[in-house]
């Protein structure tokens, strides 16, 4: 009986430790700002109130335990609404959505300015920066965690610097191999 109950408490324990798990989500201006004191890259989702793909990567692979480990050891990660209201001063600029909408807040807004910027013209997008905030690359759409896995290990490593041809992607992203669990 005193067995069961240690078994018990074990599961209770690790299965609550599971759920606990999240991205440490910072905002631009934060990350920046930690980025001056401590160098790392800057995952940015991009995303909607409205958007079901967005609400599947935040519910599934941004819950993923490989993804929140190797994102909160790895990068600062940014979460921004893409249609949202937020002014964001970047890189010396301030930006906002001068045509938002109120009454539009859970349904299609307009843009934000700062998509135009990280050249987003689709929901889900996945930002990365370097180490200066300065764009490597907008990643477009629902990725897993095993896809998320490539970018994220890609960007982290630098290897993105030898990929001058879409040939070269294409033999980096035929040798990979995932190690993250879906």
């Amino acid at each position: 009986m005193k067995q069961l109950k240690y078994v018990l408490v074990f599961i209770a324990f690790t299965s609550l430790q599971g759920f606990a798990q999240e991205i440490n989500w910072l905002s631009l201006e934060e990350a920046v700002a930690l980025q001056k004191k401590a160098p790392k890259k800057i995952m940015m989702d991009v995303y909607t109130s409205w958007c079901g793909p967005c609400k599947m990567l935040d519910r599934n692979t941004f819950h993923n335990a490989d993804v929140v480990n190797y994102v909160n050891k790895n990068y600062y990660a940014v979460k921004f609404n893409a249609e949202g209201n937020d002014v964001v001063t970047f890189k010396g600029k301030t930006y906002s959505n001068p045509n938002y909408k109120p009454e539009m807040a859970n349904r299609r807004n307009s843009p934000h300015q700062l998509t135009s910027f990280f050249q987003v013209n689709a929901y889900p997008t996945i930002v990365f920066m370097d180490e200066k905030a300065d764009l490597l690359a907008p990643v477009r759409g629902y990725q897993t965690a095993t896809q998320l896995e490539l970018y994220l290990k890609l960007f982290k490593k630098d290897e993105h610097k030898m990929m001058d041809t879409q040939e070269k992607f294409n033999n980096y992203y035929a040798a990979f191999k995932p190690e993250f669990k879906d």
